[in-house]
């Protein structure tokens, strides 16, 4: 099973969008796809959470976690083959970590633990809660925004992942995106 939750080999440069529900990372994660011309990796999590409550209509529950991390690996590690210089990720395993520790009382699967800490990215866009949050079926936390924000934050600090804030509208949030990840790339070409 270990192997399910492990990264496939790569030398491309992975993006991961990052931060709370309602936040614009599927939007600028779909948007960053286009501009380099590659794919995005959607979040799995979304697709199993809403199969799961128009069926049942149940939320999130522990038992769910392994599963959605497993869906989340192999969609990545499958997409990592379709592209030779850049993947854009809507999520990793890092943030199911989050929502596991704020949603079940700090508890995490050690399976779930230990790739989240061990799967690598080259850079974190965390994006922060001064856009309107907006109402789904899936969302439940909109009193809680500043909490779970500092929640990603504290993880990306904790962990000292490479990360840049985004804030602002859509299109200062992209610029500002674009503006770093046409970095790595530049530095990435120069080695």
């Amino acid at each position: 099973m270990e192997h399910t939750l492990k990264q496939s080999e790569s030398t491309i440069i992975k993006i991961v969008l990052f931060g709370p529900e309602s936040t614009g990372k599927t939007t600028l994660s779909e948007h960053l796809a286009i501009h380099y011309n590659t794919v995005w990796v959607p979040e799995y999590a979304r697709r199993y959470l809403q199969n799961k409550w128009n069926n049942e209509r149940k939320t999130c529950e522990r038992a769910d976690l392994i599963p959605i991390a497993k869906g989340q690996i192999r969609l990545e590690n499958y997409l990592t083959t379709k592209v030779d210089k850049i993947l854009i990720c809507d999520t990793d395993l890092l943030e199911t970590k989050v929502y596991s520790e704020t949603y079940y009382g700090d508890f995490v699967e050690p399976l779930l633990e230990k790739y989240a800490l061990e799967n690598t990215y080259n850079l974190y866009l965390l994006t922060y809660i001064d856009v309107p949050w907006e109402f789904d079926e899936l969302r439940d936390r909109p009193h809680l925004r500043e909490e779970m924000f500092d929640a990603f934050k504290n993880t990306l600090d904790k962990y000292n992942r490479p990360y840049i804030l985004l804030k602002g509208d859509k299109k200062m949030r992209f610029e500002t995106a674009v503006k770093a990840i046409d970095n790595l790339l530049l530095n990435k070409s120069l080695r």
